[in-house]
């Protein structure tokens, strides 16, 4: 009876692990601005989208539209492809009127997401914290 709840509880806490894992979900969100370094804050959304994930941002009245493609660590690899449940990170193409960029984020160990991110012809780099609300 003894490793049937061992095998029980693994299972459960794995199944839950991949729950906090997947990146679906709105999160509170604060950064810096590419070269002047400029904070600001706002939400984000992440849905999945068929094999993709739609991001859409809302910060400092813009929105901002992105498609993510994610990624898994499998046998430490990281691996590119459809939107799955233990995804770790997001590669977001992302735009609003004119402006576009580019942003990649990790989930990390306490469930926040952090990344990097710039827009089209920028030479510097911002930073972005995602915070699950």
């Amino acid at each position: 009876m003894k490793p049937f709840i061992t095998l029980a509880s693994t299972l459960l806490f794995i199944g839950v692990q991949a729950a906090v894992a997947q990146p679906i979900g709105v999160y509170d969100v604060v950064g810096v601005n590419p070269g002047d370094s400029t904070p600001y804050d706002g939400t984000v959304a992440v849905e999945i989208n068929g094999d993709t994930y739609t991001v859409i941002w809302q910060v400092e009245g813009e929105e901002y539209i992105g498609t993510a493609i994610g990624a898994a660590n499998l046998k430490g690899s990281i691996i590119f492809g459809e939107a799955v449940e233990n995804d770790t990170a997001l590669a977001v193409s992302y735009g609003s009127g004119d402006n576009f960029g580019l942003a990649l984020f990790v989930e990390q160990e306490n469930g926040q997401w952090s990344g990097i991110w710039t827009y089209g012809g920028s030479n510097a780099i911002g930073s972005e914290t995602w915070k699950r609300q």
